[in-house]
């Protein structure tokens, strides 16, 4: 029989602490804010990452990138919750709407960023693989939204060097969000 795990309070929300099945509410989970890439939440701790299948919710505002354009060798899901923005993807854009759905079959190429005029709320699934590969090629489309690398690489701390890191914040915007 599968236990239930505790929930612990951190700086912005509660984790699971230890393996097993539990319920949160995406508001009090704990999530993490960056200026460029918006907030989210993984509903996982660094300590007990899920073993088989990552899950996180991010809420971009306009012109926010989620991350910068790559890809991975593992498929990857995505589907828009609220807002609108643009996915970038092979080369090419395509603006998304609430309730869109986006498969990227390993090795796609892409980047989601924030657009209109209110955050957009995007569930991103994707499968966990220890061997997994990622890279970030150059282009020119991700670059004219921030989204791109001056040199193609490998190398997560290469491609986000400008980045801020992360922090263990709550979104304080939370009325313009659609769950308020």
């Amino acid at each position: 029989m599968i236990g239930e795990a505790e929930m612990v309070e951190t700086p912005s929300g509660l984790l699971p602490d230890g393996a097993g099945w539990f319920v949160v509410n995406v508001r009090d989970t704990a999530w993490a804010k960056n200026d460029q890439l918006g907030a989210g939440c993984r509903f996982e701790s660094t300590d007990n990452p899920f073993p088989e299948l990552g899950i996180n919710l991010r809420v971009l505002k306009p012109g926010q990138a989620n991350a910068m354009y790559h890809r991975e060798s593992s498929q990857e899901d995505f589907l828009v919750l609220a807002g609108r923005c643009l996915l970038l993807i092979e080369g090419r854009e395509r603006e998304l709407g609430a309730w869109d759905f986006v498969h990227c079959p390993p090795n796609t190429e892409h980047v989601f960023i924030g657009a209109g005029s209110s955050p957009c709320v995007i569930l991103m699934v994707g499968t966990r693989n220890p061997d997994g590969e990622v890279f970030y090629p150059v282009s020119g489309l991700a670059r004219r939204h921030s989204a791109g690398v001056d040199e193609g690489t490998s190398s997560p701390p290469e491609a986000y060097a400008h980045v801020g890191p992360f922090r263990a914040e709550r979104p304080p915007d939370w009325d313009e969000l659609p769950w308020s």
